[in-house]
């Protein structure tokens, strides 16, 4: 079982309740937030239902522990170190990548780590429309390996 990256693209302006309620239920609850999922039925509905606000792929190992290096926050707002990390069972923030990616360890699910990551708007901007599907030449929805680029570029 692979993970799931979603990123939050547009805002909460005319969205409906019940879609609203469901990027909180994701984490994403503002825009160019980040989270990491389980590739499991139930978040793949919610993720069906949300798909006209976010984009979602499968992220790389390097992805996503470029991501907790980078955006990686503790509670209280302090950055993600070596430390927390040992006292979580990890030696390097590789590890905890290739656990997340495999689906060892749920990222929402570590202790006093924030469940979600705030991005930079990408650099260069959006290759595309933020109104319609990536699949006709947007930037919304399921993007696949396509995930990575974006993720890059709003570190």
């Amino acid at each position: 079982m692979t993970c799931l990256l979603a990123i939050r693209i547009r805002g909460g302006v005319n969205v409906p309740h019940r879609i609203e309620d469901t990027l909180k239920m994701l984490r994403i609850d503002r825009n160019n937030y980040a989270t990491l999922l389980d590739n499991r039925p139930d978040y793949q509905g919610m993720l069906q239902k949300a798909k006209d606000c976010i984009t979602w792929g499968e992220p790389t190992v390097e992805t996503i522990s470029l991501m907790l290096v980078k955006r990686g926050r503790l509670s209280g707002d302090k950055p993600l170190d070596q430390e927390h990390l040992i006292n979580l069972g990890y030696n390097s923030f590789d590890d905890l990548a290739k656990a997340i990616h495999t689906g060892e360890a749920e990222y929402q699910k570590l202790d006093g780590i924030k469940p979600f990551f705030r991005l930079h708007p990408p650099s260069k901007g959006f290759k595309r429309s933020v109104k319609r599907p990536y699949g006709s030449k947007g930037e919304l929805g399921y993007r696949g390996e396509a995930i990575n680029e974006l993720a890059q570029r709003m570190f």
